[in-house]
């Protein structure tokens, strides 16, 4: 598995490294909570250290789980309760503290991962009259294809694989960009715009302070 391990102490990340690689997993290093943010995409599941170059621990893990759910495990010289029980109220998997043993940490991430298993995605959605096809990039309403740039695309397809659920801007931003905190609202507010004017047989709500919800045309 692809390990990301969230760590800003050098000597206990490269220590990390060699027991994953030892027990033939990869993994990627990061020290700052943005950096969390950008790249969970690329792993399974995450090691976190609570003592991050930019921000805590706590509140990547807050926005991590605004976007995704990945199995996290956090790594931290915390041991206090008050730590634990708010990593593992946040959506944390496991809480270990530093000096973990290895043989444990390995054996805590296959048990939280053999746990995940996450959806698949459908490769075709349908609503009402508008027929996505994903593998492709192809949008049809009513028989006639509707040109798309890729980001209105993306907009597009994170929404209707939720149609009639609530979506929240950040799991947007994830989706499309990769990074639920980096683009501008300017930017994302135009390329919605674009597809509300582009596909008028489908009705998205705007959920103030929450999010976005496309409707079920049935």
């Amino acid at each position: 598995m692809h390990v990301l391990v969230a760590e800003d102490d050098g000597s206990v990340a490269a220590a990390l490294a060699s027991a994953l690689q030892r027990a033939g997993h990869a993994s990627t290093r990061v020290s700052r909570g943005s950096d969390v943010l950008l790249r969970h995409r690329d792993a399974q599941v995450v090691l976190l250290d609570l003592g991050l170059e930019d921000m805590d621990g706590l509140d990547a893990l807050r926005q991590l789980r605004a976007v995704s759910d990945i199995p996290v495990i956090v790594v931290t010289a915390r041991g206090d309760e008050r730590s634990t029980v708010r990593a593992l109220s946040l959506g944390a998997d496991d809480y270990l503290v530093k000096p973990v043993r290895l043989h444990e940490l390995l054996a805590r991430l296959l048990a939280v991962t053999r746990r995940y298993s996450p959806p698949e995605e459908p490769t075709r959605v349908q609503v009402g009259s508008v027929d996505i096809d994903v593998d492709a990039r192809r949008v049809t309403a009513d028989g006639r294809e509707v040109a798309l740039t890729p980001n209105e695309f993306g907009i597009l397809v994170s929404l209707a694989r939720r149609t009639g659920q609530i979506v929240s801007r950040p799991q947007v931003l994830d989706d499309v960009w990769g990074d639920a905190y980096a683009t501008s609202s300017r930017s994302f507010d135009v390329h919605l715009g674009q597809v509300r004017q582009k596909l008028p047989e489908l009705t998205i709500t705007t959920i103030r302070g929450v999010g976005y919800r496309l409707e079920d045309a049935g």
